[in-house]
């Protein structure tokens, strides 16, 4: 079994600090940042059992690939809402906000409900996460229904006046995922990004254009085409 120690030799091991300018030109935050890549801190992760009080301790050790590695390894049956309202406060780079949402945050049970909250709520890494969030659960989650995507439009809607950089980009990645989730959802994406066309809010109209973009491309329509069929 791994301990702390063994895992924060591992990460110094792997450090390259020479990365950490072409981050910060890629948004990240650079603060306690060792300059490890995902596929080299998923290597890691594959030779660590599952072990949520490990991911725990190296949550709190505050280095952006140890959080990173801690939503690889955590179980998320054990992830309590405590942790996740711990964790979600911490969020200082959208790298991460993003990876421990796509990781261990959309495969809790708590999924749902934390998408409801953190969507109301101002902080801008906190805000994000509920949008990312919800494309993560429209990417990865095949057996929740269609119509429960539809029912999260409106919290698209609500949020998508908001002219934080994160904050816009995370809305407009949701609504793109639950345009690529099915044949059926596709049109309701394409109504709610027509829709945020007329809004009187320029990263509203931002947001709509960039979804349309996207999601209309003929490629995108010929793939949910031919997974209707399966």
């Amino acid at each position: 079994m791994s301990t702390l120690e063994d895992i924060l030799d591992i990460l110094e091991k792997e450090a390259q600090p020479e990365k950490l300018e072409g981050m910060a030109r890629y948004g990240m935050s650079t603060s306690n940042r060792l300059g490890i890549a995902i596929p080299v801190l998923r290597r890691i992760a594959k030779q660590v059992d599952t072990d949520h009080e490990l991911a725990v301790k190296l949550w709190r050790t505050g280095i952006a690939e140890a959080r990173i590695l801690a939503a690889l390894i955590d179980d998320p049956l054990a992830v309590t809402s405590d942790q996740m309202e711990e964790w979600v406060v911490d969020f200082d780079s959208w790298d991460v906000c993003d990876q421990v949402c796509l990781n261990l945050f959309d495969k809790t049970p708590l999924v749902w409900e934390k998408i409801q909250a953190w969507s109301l709520r101002d902080e801008e890494f906190v805000k994000r996460a509920a949008f990312a969030l919800i494309a993560a659960t429209a990417w990865h989650n095949k057996d929740v229904e269609d119509q429960v995507f539809i029912d999260l439009i409106p919290l698209i809607h609500a949020a998508a006046d908001d002219e934080r950089n994160y904050v816009k980009k995370g809305v407009s990645w949701a609504l793109r995922h639950i345009g690529k989730r099915s044949l059926f959802l596709h049109p309701h994406a394409v109504t709610a990004a027509e829709e945020l066309l007329l809004q009187n809010s320029r990263t509203a109209r931002w947001i709509g254009k960039d979804v349309l973009k996207d999601i209309t491309r003929e490629k995108i329509i010929l793939r949910l085409k031919e997974k209707s069929k399966n």
